[in-house]
């Protein structure tokens, strides 16, 4: 059972659950605060957390000094980088085009893995098994809501989004290539913290200043909005450091969050319910996570034994 839970296969399943589930906190939080405020709050706090849960300050802060230079590096791009172009994007393109672009983020980030890592490369199967993923997350787009476009805006905010998976792409090889020396809840912490920090400063000369006050299900979507952020953010680093994992499969279990936010929906909220083309788009990228496996067993069947 212990190795079942430290499993790879497991962690990333967990981890996406975990981000599946953020649909609805941030449908929240954003219904009584700004964007890129709330953002940097939330990031901020699951830093925090992740700081709280270490509980080796002496040992956090070491390895905060030898690798400053990584973690500013990686705070500016994953945190201040990519939620600015993911917030900026969803703003102007419609709700159903923008879920489609992010949901097609495993490709971006497997072609990000093709040109930097030379274990990592694109081959017929895997390419095959991602763009069936990418043909699911369409069929459940297309089948909830029409993808209408209304303006020249919306074609920025698309290239914004494009961008966005791009620089995902980014963080995920810089994360697994130059991480070395350092614990994955110190690098999650301490890129959150102050990619968080950063964040809600850029927000106030754009959004300015919200104190609230703020109901009790604003603070509720914020609570478990920090804890999943540091819980999948921490896991997701973990796995990526591990010896022998290539960025570009991993990240196709990302095709499991629309899978499982869909169906939180169904179980949570009342006027939700389950729809043909969410089921045969389920289905699809049922087919796609299995030929990821094959490919996957396929990969490891062919590395050569170090004597």
């Amino acid at each position: 059972m212990k190795d079942l839970i430290k499993s790879t296969t497991f962690l990333a399943i967990l981890a996406c659950w975990l981000w599946s589930t953020a649909f609805v906190g941030v449908k929240i939080g954003l219904s009584y605060h700004t964007p890129l405020q709330f953002a940097g709050i939330r990031f901020f706090i699951a830093g925090v957390l992740i700081f709280l849960y270490f509980g080796r300050p002496r040992r956090y802060f070491a390895q905060l000094k030898a690798n400053l230079r990584f973690i500013l590096q990686l705070s500016l791009v994953q945190t201040v980088i990519q939620y600015s172009l993911f917030y900026s994007g969803l703003n102007l393109v419609p709700g159903s085009l923008a879920a489609m672009i992010i949901g097609s983020q495993p490709l971006f980030i497997a072609l990000v893995a093709h040109f930097t890592f030379h274990n990592d490369k694109m081959t017929p199967l895997k390419t095959g098994s991602i763009l069936i993923g990418v043909a699911g997350i369409a069929v459940i787009t297309i089948g909830r809501s029409q993808v209408e476009m209304q303006g020249a805006l919306e074609w920025i905010g698309i290239g914004l989004l494009l961008i966005n998976n791009v620089v995902a792409g980014t963080t995920n090889v810089m994360v697994a290539k130059y991480s070395k020396g350092i614990s994955p809840a110190v690098l999650s912490s301490t890129s959150l913290m102050i990619g968080g920090f950063v964040l809600s400063l850029i927000s106030v000369p754009i959004e300015g200043i919200h104190l609230g006050p703020f109901p009790p299900k604003y603070w509720y979507a914020l609570a478990w909005l920090s804890f999943l952020s540091a819980a999948a953010f921490t896991i997701w680093n973990t796995i990526l450091k591990r010896p022998g994992v290539k960025v570009s499969l991993l990240n196709v279990w990302k095709f499991l969050i629309p899978v499982s936010g869909a169906a939180l929906s169904w179980i949570l909220i009342a006027d939700e319910k389950p729809d043909l083309p969410s089921l045969i788009g389920m289905a699809i990228i049922a087919i796609s996570l299995l030929s990821l496996n094959y490919a996957n067993r396929k990969a490891q069947k062919e590395k050569p034994v170090v004597k």
